[in-house]
């Protein structure tokens, strides 16, 4: 009923400006200025035109007013797709920047239509509606979680978060290798820094326990809320260290002191390429030692009844037999919490070798990494017996895709890089397809098929 007044509104204030000559491009005969000349002097060509747009916007407008909310929903995201092919013309980045400002301010379609049940699933105590994520990176600043959790994400994660704000890497830093669906990046944590961040999340926090407040009603006991400290859906935050930082157990911590009150999980980023030095993090001994610094730093703080936040670590995809092995026995030895595999690759797979952007610096994200990734994921799923959460990361572009890594051992699914390119009408599409692999394949939930080509 909602939907159908403010639709109904619409027609009524677009009608009303028809009448009153307000609406450009459309002028009525009744307010015709006085130098006009009379009507009997308008030519039949013009009074043709004019009813005719009048006649357009009572019909349009009528024939809105008896569309569902889901039909109307559908259509704000297909309409979507007629923006890409400006978005491509724009700088990388400038575009990025964009699309991070629409979203900021409210200026991109919001999901109205439930998620199909089987999609739901509960981890670490925290309900998703669906298991699509938008991977750190795109959102670093937390500028615009909430219209990027309305787009119908089950999850989004901001950062990298830096304790110092520092400006990243010279531009150009971003390519767009768009025949093969990749981009290669070499930010090298552009970040605001974590009391910037910590600001923006803490009013966005304040402001949605107020709408809470203020809007709330009696529900069912029955009833499955969705959701964390972002509201309709959950918040991870990603905490990376700064370039010149000798201390990086340091910066980590400084990171959960200021940030993690208002995150549903938190990440350790020791996998960016673009910043010296810190895969070195990825050692046997070196994780080991920051995974326990971080987890005191947590756990020492005071927290209510749903507890800390889960603590995530980020892994590479260029890693050796050995050194997964390593990462697997620290993971499983101080009960970490889950792990995301992986950031961007520094190799060039095919067929993106033979890009003349093939030989810029930096990591490669998007279609050509599914296969590395998801070859990664798998190890690690068998490597942790399927003991920790895994969220898979790396070339998703369709429900086919997140079925994929779901099938090697992903509980959850990140997309970014197809994202960038598809838009948001690409995340309904993809949440369809992965529900309709689900039926295909006999499983009732997600929770079923996590692991199925290990068994």
């Amino acid at each position: 009923m909602a939907a159908w007044s403010s639709r109904k509104l619409l027609r009524d204030v677009l009608l009303k400006r028809v009448v009153s000559n307000q609406l450009p491009g459309v002028r009525c005969f009744s307010s015709a200025p006085k130098s006009a000349p009379k009507i009997g002097h308008y030519s039949k060509k013009g009074r043709l035109l004019t009813g005719a747009t009048i006649g357009l916007l009572i019909a349009g407008g009528a024939y809105v007013s008896t569309v569902d909310e889901a039909t109307f929903c559908g259509w704000l995201f297909s309409a979507t797709k007629l923006v890409n092919p400006f978005f491509a013309l724009l700088d990388p980045e400038f575009a990025h920047n964009l699309g991070v400002s629409a979203a900021a301010r409210g200026w991109v379609p919001r999901e109205k239509r439930p998620d199909p049940s089987l999609l739901g699933l509960e981890v670490w105590g925290r309900k998703f509606s669906n298991p699509v994520g938008l991977a750190a990176g795109f959102d670093k600043n937390a500028e615009a979680v909430d219209g990027l959790l309305a787009l119908g994400f089950g999850f989004v994660e901001v950062g990298s978060v830096t304790p110092v704000p520092q400006d990243g890497n010279p531009k150009p830093r971003i390519f767009r290798l768009r025949k093969e669906g990749a981009v290669i990046n070499r930010c090298g944590f552009n970040s605001e820094g974590i009391v910037a961040v910590a600001k923006r999340l803490g009013a966005q926090h304040g402001k949605r326990k107020l709408d809470e407040t203020s809007s709330a009603s009696p529900s069912s006991n029955n009833e499955v809320k969705h959701g964390g400290k972002a509201g309709p859906g959950i918040l991870g935050v990603n905490l990376g260290k700064n370039k010149t930082s000798e201390d990086a157990a340091a910066d980590y911590v400084q990171g959960v002191h200021t940030l993690s009150q208002y995150a549903d999980y938190l990440v350790i980023n020791v996998s960016s390429p673009n910043t010296p030095g810190l895969r070195m993090l990825q050692g046997r001994k070196q994780l080991k030692d920051l995974v326990k610094k971080v987890q005191a730093a947590r756990d020492e703080m005071q927290w209510g009844e749903e507890g800390p936040p889960p603590l995530l670590v980020k892994i590479a995809p260029d890693l050796s037999k050995e050194d997964l092995e390593d990462i697997a026995a620290v993971a499983l030895a101080l009960h970490l919490d889950g792990l995301i595999i992986s950031n961007t690759t520094i190799s060039r797979p095919d067929p993106t070798s033979k890009n003349p952007l093939a030989s810029e610096t930096g990591g490669l994200s998007g279609k050509p990494l599914f296969n590395l990734s998801t070859n990664i994921l798998k190890e690690m799923y068998i490597l942790t017996r399927g003991r920790i959460p895994l969220i898979g990361c790396g070339g998703i572009s369709s429900g086919e895709d997140a079925y994929k890594k779901i099938r090697a051992g992903a509980t959850l699914v990140q997309l970014y890089t197809a994202f960038a390119y598809g838009g948001p009408a690409l995340i309904p599409q993809i949440k369809a397809e992965l529900a309709a692999c689900l039926e295909r394949d006999g499983f009732k939930s997600i929770v079923d098929a996590v692991g199925a080509d290990c068994r």
